[in-house]
This record gives structure tokens, sequence and C-alpha cells, in this order.
């Protein structure tokens, strides 16, 4: 009986050595990830749960005790005019650069993809392109100011081709602040673009284009049939990560309009800055914060998704 106490409590050890073994190897992907987490909860999670709760109650941070009104920031923020009027320009704002984005990115990157330029060249092009990634906000911000000031280059150039005949208010006038600030951030944001597709070209089997010219294809044919349908997931990747990125942009318009000339240029961005931090209404600033969130957090699924069917 003694003995097999014994081997009863050797087979308990073993398997209770297994599971712990078994448990350890479960638990440390998670240990590693921990920290990660942590952040994610404490400048992420947190704060987002914050500003929708701050949503549904009557101006917090100023109210010592605010008081919970359920949905009417949102009535009033949707009832707004000057929301609209952000609305619409980030509407053209946002689908103006992303299509920019996109045709100058492919025009780019297949410029330094052909065979037709020498190495040399090619570096030499890859640096001037890729320069306004280099840049920061304040950076573009200051330097387009300096080339769109009624004294500015632009002008400048624009009289000595007798194309205009006076100094035109590029960031101060409504005609044309909002043509103006989609331009700035075209030219700021198409190297992503072109080094992305790039990528994608330099990854594309020559085989393909070889066999196709064989059958008879020409350049455009090989663009629409191979180039495109080759480098359609990451064009969609693209698209989405840009729209969202674009639909956020707050610092190249506030240095550069701050949203006027009289809402000329406001963007949701600007919108939501001014109601929170010149106005003082956090409540109808959360509430706006949140609709551009569920816009972005939209995207973000069909992007996710996206991710999983390429894979």
């Amino acid at each position: 009986m003694g003995e097999l106490a014994k081997v009863r409590e050797m087979i308990k050890k073993k398997s209770s050595g297994k599971m712990s073994q078994t448990m350890k190897k479960k638990c440390e992907p998670y240990l590693y990830l921990l920290p990660t987490i942590v952040l994610m909860l404490l400048l992420l999670i947190i704060p987002i749960c914050m500003v929708v709760r701050y949503s549904f109650f009557d101006n917090v941070i100023i109210k010592k005790d605010p008081v919970f009104v359920g949905l009417k920031n949102y009535v009033m923020i949707l009832s707004d005019k000057t929301f609209f009027v952000a609305v619409k320009n980030t509407l053209f704002f946002v689908g103006a650069s992303v299509v920019m984005h996109m045709l100058l990115g492919m025009l780019f990157a297949i410029l330094l993809n052909t065979s037709y330029i020498g190495i040399n060249m090619k570096a030499f092009f890859r640096v001037i392109y890729v320069l306004p990634w280099m840049f920061t906000a304040s950076v573009i911000a200051i330097l387009w100011k300096m080339m769109m000031n009624p004294n500015g280059i632009i002008n400048y150039l624009l009289q000595i081709a007798n194309l205009t005949s006076s100094q035109i208010e590029w960031l101060g006038s409504r005609n044309f602040a909002l043509f103006s600030v989609t331009l700035i951030n075209i030219w700021a944001g198409y190297p992503f673009y072109m080094v992305s597709i790039l990528a994608g070209l330099q990854g594309i089997p020559t085989d393909l284009y070889e066999a196709s010219a064989i059958d008879g294809a020409n350049a455009v044919q090989q663009f629409f049939r191979i180039t495109i349908p080759q480098l359609k997931p990451i064009i969609i990747s693209l698209l989405m990560l840009d729209f969202v990125w674009t639909i956020q942009q707050f610092a190249l318009i506030w240095m550069t309009t701050g949203g006027g000339p009289i809402n000329a240029t406001e963007m949701i961005s600007t919108f939501i800055y001014k109601r929170g931090f010149s106005k003082y209404q956090y409540s109808q600033a959360s509430a706006s914060a949140v609709i551009l969130l569920v816009v972005c957090s939209v995207i973000a699924v069909f992007y996710v998704r996206h991710q999983r069917e390429r894979d």
C-alpha cells in the first residue's frame, strides 16, 4: 500500500508539473505583451472611454457636478451650421488629397521603376521626391506660408508668366484658402504612396510582362491588366490609411489658416479644437470627437478585414 501511494504521488507531481509548464507556455506571450497592453489601456482605451462619457454630460470639466443630458450634445452639434461647413470642407480636403496622393505616388513610382533612367539619376530623383515626407508639419506650414504670401515666390512667378496681374491672397482669401491648404497637403503626403507603390512594383515578377508582350499586349494593357491587379492589395490599404490620417489632419490647417478666413478652411479637427479650447464647450467637443471616431472606426474595420483576406 505504501508503494502504491508513492507511485500515485509521483504521478500527481508529474501531471502537476506538466500542467504548470503548459500554463507557463500559454501565459508567457501575454507577459511580453503586458507593457504594451498597459500603455494602450492608459493612453488609448481610458481616454476614449472618458471622451465618450463626457459627450453625454452637460459641459464637463468646467462644471463641478455635470448633469447627464443624453444625446443633447449630439443634437446640438448636428444642428450647428459651422459643423456642416467643417464636414463639407473636410470631404473636399480628404477626397482631393487621397485621389491626388494616389495619382502622384503612382506616377513617380513608375518613373523611378522604369529602366530608361540610370541608377544615379534614380537615386537623385528619389531624394527629391521623398523630401516632403522628411519635413515636419510646422516646417511645411512655414515654408508654404512664405511661398503663398502675397509678396511670395508663387505670385512673383505667376506675374512673370502674365497669368495674373494682381497679388493673390492664397491663404487669406475665401476663394483660394481651401484649395491652397489642400494643395499643401497633397505635396506633403504623396511620398508615402510613392515609396509603398515603388516597393510593390519591384515585387511584380518580370515574367508576367514578358509573357504579355509575347501575346501582343502594349504598355497600357500591361498597366491595367498586370500592374494594377498586382498592386490592388497595396492600393486599397493605402487608400484606407490615408483617409483616416487625412480626416484627422490638424497641425497643417491650424498653422496655415487656423480654419479661416471665416470658416473657409474649417475642418472637423479644427472645429473640435475650437469648440473645446476656445469656447470651452468640452461636452460638445467630445461629441464631435466621438462622431469622428465612429467614422474612422468604420474605415478601420474595413482595413482589418482587408488585411485578413490578404493574409
